[in-house]
């Protein structure tokens, strides 16, 4: 019987990076105007070294806490949000997203922006949340351990007087790896049941 060699593992990746970002696809808001903020951030992988062909989407509610329709749309008038922005990561791993400040939806959950990200090596998209405030990771995701918590809250910035932005790190491994969520296709956003990182 003949013997067969091991072949690479499928992972998604590196090949998304030249297909699927879009122009002003981080553009949710206009850049500038006044209540248009920044979330940003860097992607590191295992080493800490920055992973310069990820990319991310950005679903989130708008400052009333209404989910956006059409969900998912491409639209960039400058008029619609749209509440969903694609960007891929710079040769830094850098991020950046012009957004608006999501309100609680239901008017119960605390404000977050969900956030997906592809990249070589993983064998599927992972799913995160960024909340704006850290309480609400145990409000909203009471079974996340309390040491992890803070990576799943993004650190508020002062971008200029009056006007701050939102930093949100990925760690893709690593002792301060990035809690990932499982998605749930019932409610078409992350779901708060944690998938096993160990």
């Amino acid at each position: 019987m003949p013997k067969l060699l091991p072949t690479p593992a499928q992972t998604v990746g590196p090949f998304f990076h030249y297909a699927l970002p879009y122009e002003r696809g981080n553009e949710l808001a206009l850049p500038g105007a006044a209540e248009t903020v920044v979330l940003h951030g860097t992607v590191y992988d295992g080493a800490g070294a920055p992973v310069p062909d990820a990319l991310i989407e950005l679903w989130q509610a708008d400052e009333n806490g209404e989910a956006p329709s059409p969900a998912g749309a491409l639209q960039r008038d400058g008029i619609t949000f749209a509440g969903y922005g694609r960007c891929a990561t710079d040769a830094e791993g850098r991020y950046s997203f012009f957004t608006r400040t999501p309100g609680a939806m239901d008017g119960q959950q605390v404000p977050f922006f969900s956030l997906c990200v592809f990249a070589r090596g993983l064998l599927d998209r992972v799913f995160t949340r960024a909340y704006l405030d850290p309480a609400g990771v145990e409000k909203d995701l009471a079974d996340v351990p309390a040491e992890r918590r803070s990576t799943l809250a993004v650190i508020r910035e002062q971008e200029a007087p009056g006007r701050e932005r939102f930093r949100f790190d990925i760690r893709l491994q690593g002792s301060d790896e990035t809690v990932f969520l499982e998605f749930s296709p019932a409610t078409a956003s992350p779901s708060d049941v944690l998938e096993a990182q160990n």
